[in-house]
This record gives C-alpha cells, structure tokens and sequence, in this order.
C-alpha cells in the first residue's frame, strides 16, 4: 500500500495548482508557529509538576507528539484562517469502493464549488442562479442542513447584488418565485418529513423570500445622466444587430420599450422567426403553428408558446465542467489535478440540468 502521507490512514496532501504544475500545499500561520516555537523552547525542560516530589519531565519524541496534536487541532478549530486551503472542485462518485467510503451528494457539491464567489463573476451569474433555480423546483428535500444553510446565504447575496447592481432582476424574481411556490407546497406537508429542519425556521426563510420579493417589486431603476453617446444615437442597422444577439424573447421585449424605434425594430417578423429556429426544430413549428389575421405565421406568439412545451437553448458566460478521465467536477478556471495526457480531451461541459443528474441515484 503507498504511503500518501505520515499516516497511511490519512487521505494524503493537499495540493495547489501553480504556473509550474501542481505542488503540496504546506500550512502555516504566524499563529501555530508562535505555538510550535513555544514548545520547542519547552521541549527538554520540566513541564508538568505535581505535589511529590518526582517531577515528570517530558521526552523530546513526547514535546513532538504534543505539537502535532496542537496543529491538528488548530487547523480544525480555525478553518477560517487564510492558511487553510480548500479546493474548489469534488470527486464525483456513486458508490463506495475499497478506496473510498460513501459516494457523493449534491449538497456536499454545492457546498464544495465555492458559488459564493461565482456570483461575483459576471459570467458565471446566471449560471449559478439557474441552478438554484432548478434545486429549488425539485431537489429542496435533498439538500442537507448545511448545504440549506449555505444555499441561502448564497441566494441573500445574490438578492443584495442585484439591489446594488440592478442588473437582471427578472431572473431572481423567477427564481424567488418558484421557490416559495415550493415551500408553500413542502410547508403544508411537514407532516410527512418532507423538509430537513424544523418548521419554524422554514417559516421563517418563507417570511424572508417575501421580503425579498417585496424589495425587488419595489426597486427603482437609476436613471444614468450622461451626455455622451446613448443607445438611440446608434444606426439603425447596429440596433437591429444588437437585437439580434439576444437569446432570451423577454429581453428582446423588454429593450423594445426604451424607445419607439427599438420597439419598431423588436417587432420584426424575421428577428422572431430566426430565434424559433435557434432554440427549437422545424417539426415543433408544424405541431403549434399560429397564423395572424394576414395568413402569415406569427413568430412572436410561436415563440412563447413553444416555450411552454419545449426547453430553449441556455447560453451562458462560463460553466461547470466535468473531467470523464477523473470523474471529477469543477470551473475551468481553478483547473484541477488530472492525470490525463491530454486534458482538454477528457473535459465536458455540465449545464445546470447535467449539474443535477449528476447525483440522482
């Protein structure tokens, strides 16, 4: 059996990716130095005296012994201190095996994959509120009490960003919505333990969301003085452009209200037909097909109500992504240790959706 460190039974070192590769992260704090200094300086006097008059003096193997339990015990007593690592990606397994015992849930994923800080990342935003969006439809009853905890001191960040940042609102009202439609539902059937916790304290988080929703309703948009160049100075054919970037129809809507003329251009029959053939297939068309007074096809209402049928493409800034050589999730930027020839081959990205099938069972 190899020796993965001073304890065969210990899980190994912890690592660190770097610009030279991957190299054993080493723990240390100006705190457990000072301790360790302390009994070093001890180690070959008298430590413990008694009323007899044989006093028990500690060997030098003993005064170690002692500092490595210090350090252990520092290390799980402080694991806020920033010279404790902790890496952002999770082993991905179903089953326990003679290596390792127990296999993997989502909310030890979720609590692992540092989203805290994704949502700092502009790229990353809607991805993460996707995905609570989707748990909170269907994976609640499955989260832990600390994944609970954590999922919703996630979601109070995401709300006071969105406060200060004013920007995407519709997705946390969505959000915000279907997740107290979930715990009206869960709540009314407490007594069938249906939710981890106590009861108050669901109420409670119910009462918050209120809140929260009552916040957004009443957020006001600053208007931005500025006497430079606005959207409606732009040329006719770069607004069209630029409406026809857009991958989500309620955005498109919601653009068309700034101005008559962004409102003229977001009603183009051929800007609505090209996002239906984005996000769905030719044979869809022919089973809900919607023709105007002219005779013409409506787009637009095809639009909207092939959404309600069929899920549309989801594009987002950055992903999660899984390695099949390590079984092993995390974001592409923090990497992680692969011992694969060639890794890049071995990478796929795993939308929200792939994120929770990734721990049915």
């Amino acid at each position: 059996m190899p020796f993965l460190g001073q304890d065969w039974r210990s899980p190994g070192w912890r690592w660190v990716k770097t610009e030279d590769g991957w190299k054993r992260c080493e723990l240390y704090s100006p705190a457990l130095e000072d301790e360790n200094n302390q009994l070093n300086d001890i180690s070959h006097t008298v430590i413990l005296t008694g009323d007899d008059e044989d006093d028990e003096i500690y060997s030098t193997e003993d005064c170690e012994f002692a500092a490595k339990k210090r350090k252990k015990n520092h290390f799980r007593n402080n694991t806020d201190s920033q010279c404790f690592y902790r890496e952002n990606w999770i082993y991905v397994h179903k089953e326990s095996t003679r290596e390792r015992h127990g296999y993997c849930t989502l909310g030890e994923a979720f609590n692992r994959l540092d989203f805290s800080s994704a949502i700092q990342d502009i790229r990353r935003f809607n991805y993460v509120v996707k995905l609570l969006q989707l748990i909170a439809k269907s994976q609640l009853t499955s989260l832990s009490g600390a994944a609970q905890k954590n999922y919703f001191n996630i979601l109070d960040k995401i709300v006071r960003k969105v406060m200060e940042d004013q920007h995407n609102p519709r997705l946390i009202k969505e959000l915000l919505q279907d997740l107290s439609s979930t715990l009206c539902i869960l709540i009314r059937g407490v007594g069938k333990s249906v939710l981890v916790g106590n009861i108050n304290i669901w109420i409670c988080r119910l009462e918050t969301i209120l809140l929260w929703q009552q916040q957004l309703k009443n957020l006001q948009m600053n208007k931005q003085v500025n006497n430079g160049l606005t959207l409606s100075d732009l040329p006719l054919h770069m607004l069209s452009n630029i409406l026809y970037r857009f991958s989500d129809g309620w955005d498109i809507i919601t653009l068309g209200q700034v101005t008559p003329t962004l409102y003229m251009l977001s009603e183009d029959r051929q800007l609505w037909k090209k996002l239906c053939q984005y996000h769905f297939a030719e044979k869809q068309f022919c089973r809900h097909l919607i023709l105007s007074e002219k005779g013409h096809i409506d787009w637009k209402l095809m639009y909207f109500a092939l959404q309600k049928y069929y899920p549309i493409k989801e594009q987002y800034g950055d992903t999660l992504h899984f390695c099949r050589h390590c079984s092993i999730l995390f974001w592409k930027d923090t990497g992680h240790p692969c011992t694969a020839s060639d890794p890049n081959t071995c990478l796929m990205p795993v939308s929200p959706q792939h994120f929770i099938d990734l721990f049915k069972f």
